[in-house]
């Protein structure tokens, strides 16, 4: 089935903006809904993407925004909140719309390791999330379904990479809980890469993906990296257990909660896939190439030239 139009949940995000651009690039009309516009204007400079005002918790706006579509994609997630509502209610409720509302194709995004048996109340609720929509499909075979469960992903707006590049600008001495941690990050230009060709692919129909990139990584490695790669050089104090879920819970009472216990408790699972990334979708790119190339610029001047392509193609100036 030939793919005219998607309705793209969380897709003012990291993620989502990166998934909207690559779909756009196929010229796929994207509905985009949020319930904050301010945090979608960007996505309005990508010629084929709409922005609606709805609250996709809500039945019957869910399926009102479902009218005409031909996939759903559901990139809704949080670190910290209401995992119950976000991570397993919404997948279910995505799923039965999509049933109702005759959509075929959804492709869903979950974590990897994620597990009901998981330390962390995060990788629980993407389990039980992706469980949720895999009994509607059961029910209804004519929904087809593909889940993506990624690593720590990157890439030039993310918030992990960045916000170390922040850290060593500013601090002198970098405090660093869980330094042990064990991470395969893969570059989200790569992961949004799959999710489009996967619409194409019956063979991905009812398969589950986990998606990592070519090289493990413990926590102090990365911030070791980001050093090289930005010319700064900042002490690092690798705090022990104590003092990082101490670390946590003080960040968690801060606004933007940099990291929260429940996040220390998920790192305790190594975030890692003996498999690699699917060679179905391609090979994934090294992350000191990719991310050298941006983090090593003192504004990211690069950070707009694929939106001022975007601009260019929807005849509009660039910046």
């Amino acid at each position: 089935m030939k793919i005219n139009k998607v309705l793209l949940l969380g897709g003012s995000g990291f993620i989502g903006s990166a998934l909207a651009a690559r779909l756009t690039e196929r010229n796929i009309r994207v509905t985009v809904p949020t319930r904050g516009l301010r945090r979608a204007q960007h996505l309005l400079l990508m010629p084929t993407v709409s922005v609606e005002h709805a609250d996709i918790h809500n039945e019957s706006a869910l399926l009102s925004l479902m009218k005409g579509v031909d996939a759903v994609f559901n990139l809704v997630g949080i670190l910290h909140g209401d995992f119950e509502r976000e991570h397993v209610a919404l997948p279910r409720l995505v799923a039965e719309c999509c049933v109702k509302a005759g959509v075929s194709r959804l492709v869903h995004m979950s974590a990897l390791n994620a597990d009901v048996t998981a330390p962390s109340a995060y990788l629980q609720s993407r389990d039980r999330g992706e469980a949720a929509v895999a009994a509607v499909a059961a029910a209804h075979p004519a929904l087809k379904v593909t889940v993506f469960q990624p690593s720590v992903v990157f890439g030039e707006r993310d918030r992990f990479l960045n916000m170390f590049a922040a850290l060593v600008k500013f601090s002198p001495v970098v405090p660093l809980g869980s330094p042990g941690a064990v991470f395969q990050p893969v570059w989200v230009e790569d992961l949004t890469r799959a999710m489009v060709q996967c619409l194409d692919m019956p063979e991905s129909f009812g398969q589950t993906y986990p998606m990592v990139g070519p090289r493990i990584y413990t926590l102090r490695e990365l911030l070791q990296l980001v050093m090289e790669m930005t010319g700064r050089r900042r002490p690092i104090l690798g705090l022990g257990s104590t003092f990082t879920a101490l670390q946590a819970f003080v960040f968690e009472h801060l606004p933007g909660k940099l990291i929260t216990r429940d996040n220390v408790l998920s790192m305790r699972v190594p975030s890692t896939c003996e498999q690699g990334f699917p060679a179905i979708f391609g090979t994934a790119h090294d992350m000191e190439t990719v991310a050298g190339a941006y983090l090593g610029r003192a504004d990211a001047l690069g950070g707009r030239m694929r939106y001022n392509t975007l601009r260019a193609h929807a005849g509009r100036p660039t910046r």
